[in-house]
């Protein structure tokens, strides 16, 4: 199916839902041009700098987090819940030692403004560029939230991307529920 561009905000409903749900994709391209799908569960999308903005997190123990720092660019992808077992994969497997696309069945789906591909079996797709990174600092965070989400350390690098194109597929809304 073709994918339709729309306004950024069209299915911010359904884009934090992913989060909550399965979780939604992150692609960052290797220094090679390999693309690596990640899952997050962690992300916001609004207006910062007057820009629309996806802000991601991701920690430097990641193999996404090199990906990240060589491109300066990502998609982020809302799949369908029927992905729900390869969004399990992207998040409990490491790019460094398997291919996620050829494992998942996935296929790229190039960008127009950025160069990370998105995934075309996903629904919906936000094309990013970097425009700030800047790391959690341990010091400013609630002591719950340490404990909670770092118990072990590993704290995460926040990436600001710039939405610069946003496509759907014409039924994501209906198809997204089921």
């Amino acid at each position: 199916m073709a994918k339709l561009e729309v306004p950024f905000d069209l299915y911010l409903r359904e884009a934090t839902a992913a989060l909550t749900r399965d979780g939604a994709l992150l692609v960052s391209s290797d220094a090679n041009g390999r693309p690596n799908p990640m899952a997050i569960g962690w992300g916001t999308i609004g207006v910062i700098w007057g820009k629309p903005i996806y802000m991601c997190l991701v920690r430097p123990s990641r193999y996404t987090y090199g990906c990240l720092e060589a491109t300066g660019d990502f998609t982020v992808n809302i799949p369908y819940p029927i992905h729900a077992q390869e969004v399990l994969t992207c998040g409990t497997r490491s790019g460094r030692d398997l291919d996620k696309y050829a494992e998942c069945g996935f296929t790229p789906l190039p960008s127009a403004t950025v160069t990370s591909p998105g995934i075309a079996e996903c629904g919906l797709v936000y094309e990013c560029n970097v425009v700030h990174h800047n790391d959690v600092i341990p010091e400013h965070l609630a002591p719950e939230i340490i404990t909670g989400a770092y118990p072990a350390g590993d704290f995460h690098r926040c990436y600001f991307g710039e939405i610069l194109r946003t496509v759907a597929d014409e039924d994501f809304a209906a198809r997204f529920g089921d």
